[in-house]
């Protein structure tokens, strides 16, 4: 293999057979790809389907259920020991089937949030996922991004590479596209290469990808880089933990029962399997399957809802969120900049037009002709590198201008939209990059940071003068200017004429518009270092441009959902403290008592003032992304739960620092979204709030579970044990509790596991991240209801004994069990409502659920076949009166209560009034 560094870059693309401006064609690209492969590490292999399903009888509470088979299996009764069998098979399957779902799952989010890259194939820009990335492609470098292949660069400005993930080194290394000399060189001193997985923390980049896969310098240390994984969550291992205490507290129970009846004279062996089969019954081995599968299809509806979850461990985390910290521009606003005024000439006008289409006025500009119009315009166009396009096609020069005048479709912009509306205002004007470049040639580029919050660009003119062209705050750019245009003339700027700028600029930021300063400079001969200091001073102020980017309208419905949910929603803006009151106060985030932060009063602060400040501050303006940290970390420090959005590479500390880290899917750089939780794949804030309501759902969902799991076993050992207690015959067979174990533990409760969220879910404040799964009498709920079915069924076999033999009483008590849980689980669908306010279809899998249940314990009853072995006998009517009476009470009586509680409420409120 050449050694790329030491070839020229013409040589470089001459070998890969590539073109720096087209890059490769899109048929020769795949043919590399069938030949070589895709650009990705080998890892280790993943977990097979047959390992997946071992994995299912590793949990402590099914093992206890095997060792239940081995003792039945020892005493003879293989009926009983084949049964435990069946049951712990289905409930590995339906384990194992959803872990293999959730296991593709978490796949199919790995790749909704691979890294991609930016490349040129048959001349035009484009995204396409990093793994397709084949020799010879160009790739696009910029701030944030994750190298996504060994690159031999052929431009750079001011490109540095942090490289630690190779050298160990964390100091960002400047790049160059000068040929090296040498052999064997360290990636550290290789400065004209990029390499796999490094990461773009300044300045621009263009290469072309000399290598891709194993065959790259981090594939040589592959084990260095690792996929995310299926992890155990929090709450799932409080749940392992509380299946472990249950079984144990079942066992001792069991152990109990039996020897009661041993020394009340049954026998024991029946009392040994009675014990056997309640431990069975009573042990909740569903509950590790009814979770995974809560959470897997809790994931897959917040992707329908455009959040990818990176770690399962945020699904939680969600429903306890207390602040959303939220960027103004693209996630509060719709992301589409458009110019609207412009100060030149010391006049301000209105610019017309809609979207990104360059066609629009300037209205009321008395003298469009003169030097300081036409100079602020060319500065719009050139420093920038948005790309106008239309239908993703980009038009350039002469021919868009054809195009433009075409009744033609959508245009849309590639790049920045702040930079985007500063291109359409100059394409309004008759100024075309493309054009302009035609005579002049961009030599250099200083990018934007949030430092300088500026961005200047050089350019060659063909009599070999260059100019530097600038945008930024308008304080900062202000800063730095000497001079003002005036037509044709340029006269001094002093700190009075800044300040008159200065009050245009608040004018402007008070009608919610972002303004950006332009400036330019031209500079003198001999001057050839292209830095900051040498470039960015005495400039000439051209003028300003105001801009404004539309709230999204399901932004301000989501602000209002958050208040109402005790969610506090905080917006962070680098804009004008102006431009964020009026945008906050549109969004409906800015209450009378709120405050507004800049990022000056900040860094006045101590950690302990902003500690105390963040509670009643709704807007920071004029942040850095150094000042979201510290953001965090207040929230954090005064108790909150804090989610935090970020994009650029800057703020990546502050989206690992939150408890909930977002990245922007469109926006957001590579390193943004590695360091987030969780991936909006539409960058808009009501996604936000809808994982936020998702994730309440699940956690509920999960306690509804436990609710109907648990109260159904406290009343199966009650009634054992209260039967015993009162000297009472066996009221169910071993064989009856496997079976009813079967029926009602299975599809029943998987369904009431993906139950959808209460309609008024976002009306309740955000649970406490440490609060019990049995806080709010979940835990009085459940030994209350156990009671009841208890009871129940007891009273029930003790009518049936009264009126017929003991197979009857079995009968009717077995039947009543199992319509108490079938009945009981629509009760705990919700906590707050009856299942007549809910609807009975709001859950169709739950209703088909509980109907299959119910045809399988009829058949149980009524096929003649099954009766001996479940030691039945047919019901009549009135049988089936006595059940459906005692089954359904508890229902009903939470209907009855639940009307009496509200009507009681009314009249409360009414009196009070």
């Amino acid at each position: 293999m050449p050694v790329w560094y030491n070839l020229a870059g013409q040589e470089v693309l001459k070998r890969l057979q590539s073109n720096e401006e087209k890059g490769l064609a899109e048929k020769e690209a795949r043919e590399r790809a069938g030949r070589i492969g895709p650009n990705q590490l080998e890892g280790l292999p993943g977990t097979s389907p047959w390992q997946l399903f071992l994995r299912q009888f590793k949990d402590f509470m099914v093992v206890t259920l095997l060792a239940a088979v081995l003792i039945s299996g020892f005493l003879g009764e293989y009926a009983d020991a084949l049964t435990i069998i069946f049951i712990v098979v289905v409930n590995a399957f339906l384990g194992f089937i959803q872990e293999y779902r959730a296991e593709r799952s978490m796949e199919a989010l790995q790749r909704l949030t691979a890294p991609e890259a930016k490349i040129i194939r048959d001349g035009q820009e484009r995204r396409i996922p990093a793994k397709e990335l084949v020799p010879g492609d160009i790739v696009l470098l910029e701030a944030g991004d994750r190298v996504p292949a060994d690159v031999r660069l052929l431009k750079v400005s001011s490109l540095e590479i942090e490289e630690s993930s190779l050298t160990g080194e964390s100091i960002p290394v400047g790049k160059q596209v000068e040929t090296l000399q040498g052999k064997n060189l360290a990636p550290g001193d290789v400065g004209n290469m990029a390499f796999m997985g490094t990461v773009v923390s300044r300045g621009r980049g263009r290469g072309v990808v000399a290598a891709t896969g194993m065959a790259t310098e981090m594939g040589r240390i592959a084990g260095m880089i690792q996929g995310a994984g299926l992890e155990e969550t929090p709450l799932q291992r409080r749940l392992a933990r509380l299946g472990k205490t249950i079984v144990v507290f079942c066992l001792a129970v069991c152990v109990v029962i039996t020897v009661a009846g041993i020394l009340r004279g049954e026998e024991a062996y029946l009392m040994l399997l009675t014990g056997i089969s309640l431990a069975v019954a009573a042990i909740p081995e569903s509950l590790p399957a009814v979770v995974t599968v809560t959470l897997a299809i809790g994931v897959q509806r917040m992707i329908r809802r455009h959040a990818i979850v990176r770690k399962l461990s945020t699904v939680e985390t969600l429903g306890c969120a207390t602040v959303i910290c939220a960027d103004k521009t693209g996630t509060l606003t719709r992301n589409e900049m458009a110019v609207r005024k412009i100060l030149v000439n010391g006049e301000v006008c209105d610019v017309t037009g809609e979207g990104y289409d360059p066609k629009g006025e300037f209205v009321g500009l008395r003298d469009r002709r003169g030097t300081a119009f036409e100079v602020m315009m060319r500065v719009a166009a050139l420093c920038n590198n948005a790309v106008l396009r239309k239908d993703s096609i980009s038009v350039g020069g002469f021919f868009r201008e054809i195009v433009s005048s075409c009744p033609a479709k959508k245009w849309n912009i590639s790049g920045d939209p702040t930079e985007g509306a500063l291109l359409v205002m100059a394409a309004k004007a008759g100024v075309w990059r493309e054009r302009v470049e035609q005579g002049e040639e961009r030599v250099a580029e200083l990018p934007f940071d949030s430092g300088r919050k500026m961005m200047t660009v050089v350019y060659r003119r063909a009599d070999g003068t260059r100019v530097a062209y600038i945008k930024g705050a308008p304080e900062n750019v202000l800063r730095l200017c000497t001079h003002h245009c005036r037509g044709d003339r340029l006269l001094p700027l002093d700190d009075a004429g800044r300040a008159v700028i200065l009050d245009q600029v608040s004018l402007l930021a008070g009608r919610a518009l972002r303004v950006l300063a332009l400036a330019y400079r031209e500079l003198p001969a001999g001057v050839e270092d292209y830095t900051e200091e040498n470039m960015e001073q005495q400039l000439v102020f051209a003028g300003l441009a105001g801009m404004i980017d539309p709230p999204r309208p399901a932004a301000v419905q989501a602000v209002q959902t958050c208040r109402r949910a005790g969610v506090k929603a905080v917006m962070i803006t680098g804009d004008h403290e102006l431009t964020a009151r009026a945008a906050a106060r549109e969004l409906g985030l800015l209450v009378k008592s709120g405050r507004v932060l800049k990022g000056a009063d900040l860094d006045r602060m101590s950690d302990r003032e902003l500690q105390e400040a963040v509670n009643q501050v709704g807007v920071y303006a004029r942040v850095s992304p150094r000042h979201k940290l510290s953001i965090v970390r207040a929230l954090k420090q005064a108790g909150h739960v804090v989610a935090m959005t970020g994009d650029g590479v800057n703020d990546a500390p502050a989206v690992k620092e939150a408890d909930i880290g977002i990245a922007m899917g469109i926006n957001g750089t590579d390193v943004t979204k590695e360091a987030s939780a969780m991936v909006l794949t539409d960058d808009n804030f009501s996604s936000i709030v809808a994982a936020v309501e998702e994730g309440r759902g699940i956690y509920n969902n999960i306690r509804k579970f436990i609710r109907y799991l648990l109260s159904c076993n406290v009343g199966e050992v009650l009634v054992l044990f209260l039967a015993m207690s009162a000297g009472l015959p066996l009221p169910l067979l071993p064989i009856q509790l496997l079976w009813m174990n079967l029926v009602t533990d299975g599809l029943p409760a998987i369904a009431l596991g993906i139950d959808p969220a209460d309609r008024d879910i976002m009306y309740r404040p955000p649970r406490a991240p440490q609060e019990s799964v049995f806080a709010h009498g979940l835990a009085w709920r459940v030994v209350a209801t156990g009671t009841a079915i208890g009871v129940g069924t007891l009273l029930a076999f003790c009518i049936g004994l009264a009126t017929g033999s003991v197979d009857l009483a079995r009968t009717v008590a077995f039947n009543t069990l199992v319509f108490f849980q079938l009945f009981y689980v629509f009760a705990c669908r919700s906590e707050f409502h009856t299942i007549l306010e809910l609807g009975l279809f709001t859950n169709p899998y739950l209703v088909l659920a509980v109907a299959v249940s119910a045809m399988l314990q009829l058949a149980a009853n009524y096929i003649p076949f099954l009766n001996p072995v479940f030691h039945t006998v047919p019901l009549g009517i009135g049988h089936w009166a006595l059940i459906l009476s005692i089954s359904a009470a508890p229902l009903v009586a939470g209907v009855f209560y639940r009307r009496l509680q509200s009507r009681v409420g009314e009249k409360i409120v009414y009196l009070k009034v």
